[in-house]
């Protein structure tokens, strides 16, 4: 149906003025035989492809369509658009297939090359085929099939590509690259390879000219130093190293775990900030908070808010906490509470040195020992925890032994708890282990030697304890928690229902909570009172005194004993006082009264009846009873 066709072989023209007027000249010598064109009409340029230059150019006219057909060095062209190629087939002078060595230009900075394209110039848009590289200022993008649309500028591939961008390189299955703004979007099986980290991911956008990634699905980077990060959103700046991980953003570095409803990173200070839920553990640290910062080239972390830090040896809970790993120690501040084995302290501030041993606590200290049963409150306390010393400081600190149903309380102006160490103290101590009405059979041993291990209380100035059965007061006191040891210094008084027992220093034993021994050492004297009228007095060189079941029952003076006591008859009513003085004497009790006692080496006695009694007369050298408000009758008055 070929109406008429002309062929031309032209040589090479390097005058593109002089091509168009030639082909203007067999276009005009052909018009018969071709559709004529109404001379008032004006075609849309625009839309149309020139031909600059090709070394061979054929020109077909079949019915209504045209056909060129062009050989070597072909160069074409649409506004701002120019297309090279080793030939090329054009149809009605806007359907362009180009083969060979394709190049598509637009603006100063856009090449596109491939082994084959098609190009629309009514669409504006070119479909590119086998070793596609699209050049946008450093940015490269390889490819077997690229659609480029001339109008907005979008590159796009469906069946594979490879991205570089300086030392960045990325693969995925799709993309769209929009060269005008620097923005590329890649989708399924995104491969992102870089000197600081690589990464897997869904879906990604990536701003080519900041160097920005935003992930916009799953994700998966792993970093050069072994760490790897998922999320599902968020983006990394490539360039200053920052970047922001959220839903469902999880980090993990060898034996190091974080997770956080926003984990976000800076590379240039190593800093991992965890923001909502935050928790973050390794092999034997593990902490939660509202927010923890990790510094990673420093191993310090920073947990804030409702922050709890666990490690195979503590428990830490505090408004907020700050650990550093290398360094081993920490600090809190807000209400915190550390847990340690059998101990927990709490306090308004905690400071903890691990490579030391030392600790502060201050504000409201509540130190407490599950093991030796005991609490210890206090403004403020020193810890060192080698050898496991508490000091406090502040004002009047308050020791707790904790009993079911029967506490004791003590004060003081300074409490030392600590563990026991050999030689702490080298005093003797009497063990009673029989009582009869005529003997007793001692055994001596040696009290804190070091082979025992336990807690000891050691509390100076204004000490106090109260307790339902006993009350004390010293000057200073040791306690042996783990063997209900009490000795007590300079001026002691103690007190137990309607006794009261001092001497220059006293040893008291405790026996299933209850009052076991005393032993008064020097100058010991004892008041005995059932009505708080008339007292019963014993006085010697060193007492010990026995009781059961809460109550006194016996007594053992040694060394000028002494005793003035009021005898009484079957209806208690006082029938005289007996004023007795020997070597070592026997006393025993019952119900809280002189039911008898026993002389040893010389004694003297005198019965004076109660008609002729002086109280001023029968009262002992020493004599000196204690009355309230000096002795707690509550444990409110210590």
């Amino acid at each position: 149906m070929v109406e008429r066709l002309f062929s031309f072989i032209l040589v090479p023209i390097m005058i593109k003025t002089f091509f168009k007027a030639v082909l203007l000249f067999f276009l005009f010598v052909n018009a018969a035989s071709v559709q004529a064109q109404d001379i008032n009409e004006s075609p849309d340029t625009t839309k149309k492809v020139l031909v600059d230059f090709a070394n061979i150019f054929e020109y077909i006219v079949e019915g209504a369509d045209t056909y060129q057909r062009l050989l070597g060095e072909v160069e074409m062209r649409q506004d701002s658009i120019y297309l090279y190629c080793d030939s090329a087939f054009i149809k009605n002078e806007t359907q362009v297939t180009a083969q060979g060595n394709v190049l598509i230009q637009q603006g100063d900075t856009l090449n596109v090359f491939a082994d084959s394209a098609n190009y629309n110039g009514l669409t504006r848009q070119a479909k590119l085929f086998e070793n596609v590289v699209l050049l946008n200022k450093n940015q490269k993008l390889f490819t077997d099939s690229l659609l480029y649309d001339m109008n907005t500028k979008i590159a796009t591939y469906v069946s594979g590509a490879t991205f570089t961008n300086d030392t960045t390189q990325l693969t995925s299955q799709k993309g769209y690259y929009y060269t005008a703004f620097d923005v590329a979007y890649f989708k399924e099986d995104v491969l992102v390879v870089n000197p600081e980290f690589s990464l897997k991911a869904d879906t990604l956008r990536f701003n080519t000219k900041t160097r920005v990634v935003h992930f916009l699905g799953p994700t998966l980077i792993s970093t050069k130093d072994n760490g790897k990060i998922y999320c599902e959103g968020g983006f990394y700046d490539i360039r200053n190293k920052k970047a922001e991980f959220y839903q469902n953003a999880q980090y993990v570095k060898d034996a190091q775990q974080a997770e956080a409803d926003v984990i976000v990173y800076d590379g240039a200070t190593g800093i991992y900030t965890l923001e909502g839920n935050a928790k973050f553990k390794d092999e034997n640290r593990n902490a939660t908070a509202d927010l923890i910062k990790y510094d990673e080239k420093n191993d310090q972390t920073f947990l804030i808010g409702n922050a709890r830090y666990k490690d195979d040896q503590q428990n830490v809970v505090a408004d907020e906490i700050f650990y550093d790993a290398k360094n081993k120690s920490y600090r809190t501040s807000g209400r915190s509470e550390v847990k340690d084995g059998a101990q927990t302290i709490t306090a308004d501030k905690l400071d903890f040195d691990d490579l030391t041993g030392l600790g502060i606590a201050e504000g409201n200290v509540v130190w407490i020992d599950t093991v030796q049963n005991f609490v210890l409150y206090a403004d403020a306390a020193d810890y060192d925890k080698e050898s496991n010393y508490v000091k406090t400081k502040g004002g009047r600190p308050l020791f707790v032994s904790i009993v079911e149903g029967d506490s004791l309380f003590m004060k003081a102006d300074t409490l030392i708890s600590k563990m026991k160490e050999p030689d702490t103290l080298t005093m003797d101590s009497i063990v009673v282990d029989t009582i009869s009405a005529d003997s007793f059979s001692i055994d001596t041993i040696k009290i804190q030697t070091g082979i025992d291990t336990g807690r000891i209380v050691l509390a100076y100035n204004n000490v106090r304890i109260f307790k339902s059965d006993l009350q004390a007061i010293s000057d200073s006191m040791v306690y042996d928690v783990s063997d209900s040891l009490f000795y007590f210094y300079d001026d002691p008084i103690i007190w137990s229902d309607t006794s009261q027992f001092s001497a220059d220093s006293i040893w008291m034993s405790m026996k299933d909570n209850e009052l076991h021994r005393i032993f008064l050492k020097q100058k010991a004297f004892i008041l005995n009172s059932p009505d708080q009228i008339l007292f019963n007095q014993i006085k010697g060189k060193e007492i010990t005194a026995f009781f059961k079941d809460q109550e006194l029952r016996k007594m053992h003076v040694e060394g000028n004993a002494e005793s003035v006591y009021y005898a009484i008859d079957e209806k208690d009513g006082y029938i005289g006082v007996n004023k007795s003085v020997c070597s070592e004497m026997n006393i025993y009790f019952g119900n809280n009264q002189v039911d008898r006692i026993k002389f040893f080496t010389q004694p003297q006695a005198k019965l004076t009846p109660m008609s002729q009694v002086v109280d001023s007369k029968f009262k002992l050298e020493g004599y000196n009873w204690v009355e309230p408000p000096k002795r707690p009758l509550t444990k409110n008055d210590l």
